[in-house]
């Protein structure tokens, strides 16, 4: 079925996405704060016209008007993807100087009818950009969104940790760290955990609300645990609590203890 933008003549097609799953998060609204993006020491997008996308199952994607693009150092190609709940999407790869990122922007010329507000916006690949840049604060990861709270909390509640048949964590000094959708995590001092039974390893990772984690493997009675901790060196302001403690993956180690009782698994993208 089309529906006629009566007004300028546009026909969109409703959206086969909406019509199997009506009740899918998809939101496109207006963020108030500047946004530039760095690519080889280059300012090519610069923008207080922001968009920001929140769509259930992937992190906040920003989106901008093409007048704030330096769209002189992008070129169309042929590639395309689609979306069952936006449609077909276009793409344009970057040059700048010696360097070039090939179909690193997409925008949806004639989306589906329930998204037509994003029509002639663009977005581009978080991680093939050098630097994004959010007001006068470089910002790591993908785009931080303002409805999203972290609350890092001090609790003398007792936390007990069991990996390998064996206690690898046990204290009365953990940060809990209630974060949106994600479950509950125990951030632990050193001091109350195992570290002799940890490794640290070359993954790392970075949370626009955190700072940047590296990752610890655990031995424990000869088996190994690949990546089963991390703890965050470097925290950004707004998470100083977190600086320099251990957090185990609650869904990947035998069981955690909270107050004595055993915790249910989280069903998360990281369990194993």
């Amino acid at each position: 079925m089309d529906v006629t933008n009566k007004a300028h003549g546009t026909e969109y097609e409703k959206a086969p996405g909406f019509i199997k799953n009506p009740d899918k998060i998809l939101e496109f609204e207006a963020s108030p704060r500047r946004i530039r993006i760095k690519f080889n020491e280059k300012v090519v997008v610069d923008s207080i016209n922001v968009m920001l996308m929140r769509e259930g199952g992937h992190v906040p994607v920003l989106y901008f008007p093409m007048e704030d693009v330096q769209m002189d150092l992008f070129v169309p190609t042929h590639y395309s993807t689609h979306c069952g709940y936006k449609g077909d999407a276009s793409y344009w790869t970057l040059s700048v100087g010696n360097r070039t990122e090939e179909n690193v922007m997409w925008s949806y010329r004639n989306p589906y009818y329930e998204m037509r507000s994003i029509k002639d916006y663009v977005a581009l690949y978080w991680d093939r950009m050098d630097e994004w840049w959010e007001e006068d604060e470089q910002i790591f990861g993908h785009a931080r969104d303002p409805k999203k709270r972290l609350d890092t909390v001090p609790s003398h509640r007792p936390v007990k940790v069991v990996l390998g048949g064996e206690v690898v964590s046990e204290t009365t000094k953990a940060i809990f760290a209630f974060e949106g959708n994600h479950p509950l995590r125990f951030y632990i001092p050193k001091s109350d955990v195992r570290m002799d039974l940890l490794t640290p390893t070359a993954t790392t990772s970075v949370c626009p609300y955190k700072g940047r984690a590296s990752y610890f493997s655990a031995t424990v009675n000869g088996a190994v645990y690949n990546d089963i901790a991390w703890c965050y060196y470097e925290t950004l302001p707004e998470c100083p609590r977190l600086k320099d403690l251990i957090c185990f993956f609650n869904e990947n180690v035998d069981a955690l203890f909270l107050d004595g009782k055993e915790l249910a698994r989280p069903e998360t993208k990281w369990r194993k």
